[in-house]
């Protein structure tokens, strides 16, 4: 059993590795561009465009975050072309909240991607490392990952790893994956 998450995931595509501050120069860009495709999908502390000197303060709290082991923000990294692509996220959560690692008794995956990559099945790849990797942390019950119902290709990603809608939370749809005895690799 994993104890704590690693640095990196590797998959046939993709480099998942946690986002440094320098990281804000290659992803300024990404997110100028990517505003009306991001909409209110993708949270502002994460997906609002900043100079790049302040998105890398942003990006360092993230590093910072995944060093404490409190929360996960991996970059995803386009592996043949060694080009930053997206982000995927996993969370511990208690009940309703997000907590440390060592609180947790679920995951939440969370994924965004550049505009210009999408319709590759580069988020359901993330999704099935970050699912094959939670499933592997002790007293992890189960996987959930939240999404806006309107956002059709986000919500695919569940349906594709066998994730079932188990309830609406506000506007967002929960779909959810038992970790005990079930392979979420899809």
């Amino acid at each position: 059993m994993v104890r704590q998450i690693p640095a990196e995931l590797r998959t046939a595509r993709l480099l998942l590795r946690p986002w440094h501050a320098a990281d804000a120069a290659a992803l300024a860009p990404i997110l100028t561009a990517n505003a009306a495709h991001f909409g209110s999908w993708i949270p502002e502390h994460v997906s609002t465009p900043l100079p790049v000197p302040e998105l890398a303060e942003r990006l360092a709290g993230f590093a910072a975050d995944f060093s404490a082991q409190r929360a996960f923000r991996f970059a995803i990294v386009l592996s043949d072309e060694d080009s930053i692509c997206g982000e995927a996220d996993l969370f511990a959560r208690s009940g309703n909240r997000r907590v440390s690692l060592a609180e947790g008794d679920h995951m939440e995956i969370g994924y965004w991607l550049d505009a210009a990559v999408t319709g590759r099945g580069l988020a359901t790849e993330a999704a099935v490392a970050l699912c094959a990797l939670a499933q592997r942390l002790p007293g992890i019950r189960h996987i959930d990952i939240r999404c806006d119902p309107a956002n059709l290709p986000s919500a695919a990603v569940p349906r594709r790893l066998g994730f079932e809608l188990f309830g609406i939370d506000g506007e967002t749809q929960v779909w959810r994956k038992l970790v005990t005895g079930g392979d979420v690799s899809g």
